[in-house]
């Protein structure tokens, strides 16, 4: 493997940490090229020379080799300077990004150097502006600039917006305002104290996850309060564990689900006026009762009942005040730590494939 990093470089591959000299191999297997893995010792960074066709190469590897993630095919390489890579990227642009374009760059800077990654974007940013007249988009450009530096030379590529993947995009309608108007209703696992702890444990995660209205614990008769102490506590260290995931993970502010409890039958007599879905699986399939939960999420509506059984299923009698009794998974019995999940994931397809279908747009 060559290591050399001059302006022979054709195209920047950029693999998973530790999976770079994997790629490499692969590479020089299919394709007669010289490779350096690991460039300066950077994780994640195949660097590929002398491509006769770099087009024809990049295609090739995105086709054969699923370890690489991106490959940005290199048209300049300019000195690690802010000044200097934004002359070159004004070059290299002209006949790649046309004024009715948007376009965002984007910089790794791998080495020490006197200037930031900001620096870099901004007088790289301006100056493909005066050449173009296109007009930036940091969040969902139509093209990318990449300026990848490694120690005092910079490479600089030009590819497609789509090729980064995003978790928001414009065209994906967040689903969280919906999980936050439901409740779930669980009936409390019982039994040995460690199988109750573990699942209470995986209860709080779950809900925690979707960062739902509430958690009801809603028993239907006497239990032992050791059991009932054992299950509630597994569902408060769940839900802070993956609280505290949370919060260092999201850029914006976490809730954190609230937990209470009380019994099945009350809470059914006190929230009659409310929605409310009993899961069973003497229910209906998602599919036919989409339209239903849909209406069941409307504007105005603040909570939505979502009941849960465990060893024993939600009792029969309580189908008779529900607005949809859903069956999950037909044929399929769900295990009590993974219902909720279930329930929540299932009602958040059919909304959001309601929310998309011609009938519903605008309502």
């Amino acid at each position: 493997m060559s290591k050399r990093l001059d302006d022979k470089i054709s195209l920047i591959v950029k693999t998973p940490r530790k999976l770079e000299r994997v790629a490499a191999q692969h590479i020089a297997e299919i394709c007669d090229v010289e490779v350096i893995a690991r460039p300066l010792g950077c994780y994640g960074i195949v660097l590929v020379r002398n491509c006769k066709d770099k087009i024809d190469v990049a295609d090739k590897i995105l086709r054969e080799i699923p370890e690489a993630e991106k490959v940005l095919i290199v048209y300049g390489s300019a000195k690690a300077d802010p000044s200097a890579i934004a002359e070159k990227a004004s070059e290299i642009v002209k006949d790649k990004i046309s004024p009715d374009e948007t376009f965002a760059v984007r910089t790794t800077r791998r080495g020490t150097h006197d200037f930031t990654s900001m620096d870099v974007n901004v007088a790289t940013g301006a100056a493909i502006q005066e050449v173009t007249n296109a007009n930036v988009n940091l969040t969902n450009p139509d093209k990318i600039v990449w300026v990848e530096i490694f120690g005092d030379i910079a490479y600089i590529a030009v590819s497609p917006g789509r090729i980064e993947w995003k978790k928001k995009v414009p065209w994906k309608i967040p689903l969280q305002k919906f999980f936050g108007k439901i409740s779930i209703v669980q009936m409390p696992y019982t039994g040995p104290l460690d199988a109750v702890y573990i699942m209470g444990n995986r209860i709080g995660r779950a809900v925690q996850t979707f960062e739902i209205k509430e958690l009801v614990i809603a028993p239907i008769y006497a239990i032992p309060a050791i059991e009932l102490g054992t299950f509630i506590r597994g569902i408060l260290e769940g839900i802070d564990s993956r609280h505290n995931i949370q919060e260092r993970a999201y850029g914006r502010k976490v809730k954190k689900v609230p937990v209470y409890v009380q019994d099945l039958y009350q809470l059914v007599r006190d929230r009659s006026n409310e929605p409310i879905i009993v899961t069973s699986t003497r229910g209906k399939p998602v599919t036919e009762v989409k339209e239903i939960i849909c209406d069941l999420f409307r504007e105005k509506t603040k909570r939505v009942n979502v009941l849960i059984g465990a060893r024993e299923g939600i009792p029969t009698g309580v189908f008779r005040f529900a607005d949809v009794i859903l069956d999950l998974s037909p044929g399929v019995t769900i295990s009590t730590d993974y219902a909720s999940v279930a329930a929540i994931t299932g009602i958040g397809y059919v909304i959001y494939d309601v929310l998309f279908s011609e009938e519903y747009k605008g309502n």
